[in-house]
């Protein structure tokens, strides 16, 4: 039985066996059929179920006359990724701001959940941030052919058709590093995060760790705005108009 943390083992009490018998179902059969669900699981829809509840809170007190804390946070996150998609993607923007907002808050959540005692940040297991990155490769690459129609094709061919043959593979191998460059680079920083801070306050837990919670936390912001920022990059390349 792998080791779980209370919220795993709240949710395993509770959806353990539906899980089991769903996964069964779908011909997947758990390692441990009375924990089918992993803290990294767990933690994923803690994070899902913060955020929802964090919109639920802004939204019961959105006022235009007297905007709160909150409010103001929202619109601050709002206004400063409208500000970057409108520089890097350009005309038409604004229909994929609502993905960069998720990504973003959902990232973030996640890398500053391992901050708090009796937590884990989901973004520290490799299979989140290669969801992640995944699921925007996939965005981009629908939306480039939303854009362009089949013409997106062209874009693995290089501007010179002569050599199409050998940018086609080039060109697709970039795209798939992608995928890695995304992932791995989350994966990395928050891992050694994690590993530090938790190294410091088993040896010294007073004071010292304080400034390694402190490096986390900038760790932690610097790493979702990367990963949204390589995102609006993608998209931009893939709805990007010849001229």
């Amino acid at each position: 039985m792998p080791e779980q943390l209370w919220f795993t083992r709240f949710l395993n009490h509770h959806f353990g066996a539906a899980t089991t018998a769903l996964l069964s179902y779908l011909g997947f059969h758990p390692a441990h059929p009375n924990a089918p669900i992993s803290n990294t699981v767990a933690m994923e829809v803690l994070v899902c179920l913060l955020l929802i509840l964090f919109f639920l809170v802004v939204r019961a007190r959105l006022s235009v006359d007297n905007p709160g804390g909150l409010q103001h946070i929202v619109e601050m996150t709002n206004e400063f990724i409208n500000e970057q998609a409108d520089q890097v993607i350009g005309h038409g923007y604004e229909r994929y701001v609502p993905y960069l907002t998720s990504l973003g808050y959902f990232i973030l959540i996640g890398n500053l959940l391992g901050l708090v005692p009796g937590f884990e940040s989901p973004t520290a297991d490799v299979s989140v941030p290669l969801g992640c990155a995944l699921t925007t490769f996939f965005y981009y690459q629908l939306h480039g052919i939303r854009h362009h129609g089949w013409r997106y094709i062209k874009q693995f061919l290089g501007p010179v058709g002569g050599l199409a043959w050998l940018m086609f593979p080039i060109e697709v191998v970039s795209h798939v590093a992608r995928i890695l460059s995304l992932s791995v680079r989350l994966f990395a920083n928050m891992f050694a995060g994690d590993m530090v801070t938790l190294a410091f306050f088993s040896l010294v837990p007073i004071l010292v760790p304080v400034a390694f919670l402190a490096l986390h936390l900038g760790v932690a912001l610097v790493q979702a705005f990367i990963f949204v920022m390589l995102t609006m990059v993608y998209i931009g390349m893939a709805v990007s108009e010849e001229h």
